[in-house]
């Protein structure tokens, strides 16, 4: 059986562009080598599993990278939503509590969950939120960023995602940054 660390490895070894390596993307990828076709496995032992091995998968450890795998564990912190506590967080600790015996994060920072349009969580499942290409190119990232730092997520609280709020974000912070920026440079550059 042939192992992965990159995209790359992939792409070269399937003569594929891969811009997804996510279900159900990769289930089109296969290759040949001599007279046997390689696809992905369908069964999957359990995704939080696949998950909280990130730590090692990362760095396709054991197989590479050892020494720096091991010096840089474990994790200063990992940050998520409040939904990953008994999720993410938990597999990642029971699988480096049984590979190392000790844990696999110092500490945890989670953040609250963002509301859809329909008051539910927003997931790609759900499909309740707006296209986010189309909302950095409507409003900016900044913009985007300065909302959500300024919402109830960074205390742990959840919020409703609404870009009237974004708007509002660019009249009373963006936009007088600006100016503030555009007067000095204006009459800087004439002295």
């Amino acid at each position: 059986m042939k192992v992965f660390g990159s995209k790359a490895e992939i792409e070269e070894a399937s003569g594929m562009t891969v811009t997804d390596l996510h279900r159900p993307f990769i289930d089109d990828i296969t290759w040949k080598e001599g007279d046997v076709t390689y696809t992905r496995l369908p069964e999957v032992l359990d995704v939080w599993m696949d998950s909280g091995s990130m730590p090692y998968a990362q760095m396709h450890y054991p197989f590479e990278n050892k020494a720096p795998m091991e010096s840089s564990y474990p994790a200063d912190f990992i940050v998520e939503y409040i939904g990953q506590v008994r999720a993410w967080f938990y597999v990642m600790h029971v699988v480096g509590v049984a590979l190392f015996d000790k844990r696999a994060f110092t500490n945890v920072i989670t953040t609250g969950i963002v509301m859809g349009s329909d008051g539910r969580k927003m997931s790609k499942s759900y499909g309740n939120y707006p296209d986010p290409k189309g909302t950095i190119g409507k409003y900016g990232a900044d913009a985007i960023r300065f909302y959500m730092a300024n919402s109830p997520l960074l205390n742990g609280g959840n919020m409703d995602f609404k870009e009237e709020g974004i708007v509002e974000v660019i009249k009373k912070v963006i936009l007088p940054l600006w100016n503030t920026y555009s007067f000095f440079t204006t009459y800087a550059n004439i002295d």
